[in-house]
C-alpha cells in the first residue's frame, strides 16, 4: 500500500485529487495539509508516509523548501511535485532539491497514477508533456533541432517509454510498469528511432543524456 499526504492550499483542488485516489487499489491518502508547514508539521510528528504530493505555491512554505526539510527529516519519503508552473527552471530547482517528480496539474488521471507507483517502486518521474519540451527544444549540445512536424509525431506513451529506455529498462520491465505487451513497447521503441532519424536505442538514450533528462 503507498501511503499519500496531500499538500494543497486549494480545497477544490485538494478535494479533487483525493477522490480519485481514494478509489485506486493500492494508495491510500493517509492525511491532508493546507500548506507545506504543515506538511512538515505532520511528519517531524510522526506520520508515515510514502509520498507526498505537493504544489510548489503554498503560503508559510512553498513546496520547493518542503522538498528540501523532507529529504532532511524524512528521507525516505518521496515528494511529487503537481503545480501549474511548467518553465523549467522551477523543475529543475525542485529535481535538484530532491523531489522525485514534476507532475503539471492538467496531468491525466492515469499518469497522475502512473507516477505515483513509479515514484514509489524507486524511480524519479517527469510528466509526458514536460519531457517533451525539455527534450526537444534546441541544444548547442547536441547539435541537432529537430522539426516541429516530427515533435508533435511522438505521442505521449512513446515519450514515457523513451524515458523508461533511458532509466535502463527492459523491453519486458517497461511493459509491466506500462501494462502493456513486450511487443507493443518494442513497436514505441521503433518508432521513436524512426521518428528522430537516430540510428539505434543508444542515440536515444544519449539524446536524453545531452537534454539533461538524465545524468
Amino acid at each position: 500500500m503507498i501511503k499519500v499526504l496531500l499538500a494543497e492550499d486549494h480545497n477544490i483542488v485538494r478535494n479533487g485529487i483525493r477522490s480519485l485516489l481514494d478509489i485506486e487499489p493500492g494508495i491510500q491518502v493517509v492525511d491532508e495539509a493546507i500548506n507545506g508547514a504543515q506538511a512538515l508539521e505532520k511528519i517531524n510528528a510522526g506520520l508515515e508516509v510514502d509520498l507526498i504530493l505537493a504544489d510548489i505555491n503554498m503560503p508559510e512554505l512553498t513546496g520547493i523548501e518542503l522538498v528540501k526539510a523532507v529529504a532532511q527529516v524524512s528521507p525516505d519519503t518521496r515528494v511529487l511535485i503537481l503545480s501549474m508552473l511548467d518553465h523549467e527552471n522551477y523543475i529543475m530547482e525542485a529535481i535538484n532539491n530532491g523531489a522525485w517528480g514534476y507532475l503539471l496539474k492538467n496531468v491525466s488521471k492515469e499518469e497522475l497514477l502512473f507516477a505515483i507507483k513509479h515514484i514509489a517502486s524507486g524511480s524519479k518521474y517527469i510528466c509526458s508533456e514536460l519531457v517533451f519540451r525539455m527534450l526537444f527544444k534546441p541544444s548547442s549540445v547536441y547539435g541537432t533541432q529537430l522539426d516541429e512536424k516530427t515533435v508533435s509525431s511522438l505521442s505521449k506513451r512513446e515519450i514515457e517509454v523513451l524515458t523508461l529506455i533511458a532509466e535502463g529498462n527492459t523491453n519486458m520491465e517497461i511493459a509491466d510498469m506500462l501494462f502493456t505487451s513486450r511487443r507493443t513497447v518494442e513497436g514505441h521503441r521503433q518508432n521513436l528511432i524512426e521518428k528522430t532519424g537516430v540510428k539505434n536505442t543508444a542515440a536515444l538514450i544519449r539524446l536524453a543524456v545531452k537534454s539533461g533528462l538524465i545524468g
